[in-house]
Parts: structure tokens; sequence; C-alpha cells
């Protein structure tokens, strides 16, 4: 199966919502809202914001690998 590297992103203070593509050499740990700008953190227990607050799980745990470790 493919890897998806297209995920949105939900901001949990505004609800906006953008389309972003998922690095797949390095981990995103920092995400700003474009709408509120709020600076969103991967919530406790995730690594990185698009295991968070995405649509679609980030590309290591797509491919079975630990993430971020």
């Amino acid at each position: 199966m493919k890897t998806q590297l297209i995920s949105t992103i939900t901001c949990p203070e505004c609800g906006h919502k953008k389309e972003e593509t998922m690095p797949t050499e390095a981990c995103q740990f920092f995400y700003e809202c474009e709408n509120c700008k709020t600076a969103l953190r991967p919530l406790e227990g995730d690594c990185l914001v698009f295991c968070s607050y995405r649509t679609a799980a980030c590309p290591s745990i797509q491919e079975k690998n630990d993430c971020c470790k």
C-alpha cells in the first residue's frame, strides 16, 4: 500500500482545517494555525502534530515503523 502524504490538520482552538503534506525525512513537533496563530504541539503520548490533529496517520505509522524514535 502506498504511503499517504497528504493530511488535513484541524486546529483544536478555532476549528480551522488545512491540507498539508507530511514530512517523510523529519518529525514535525510544532505547527502554527494560519487562522488563529495557535502553536500546536503533539498531545501527550503522540510524537508529532500529525499524530494528534490529522486525518491520516503519519508516514512512519503507516509504514509500521516506530514513530520518530
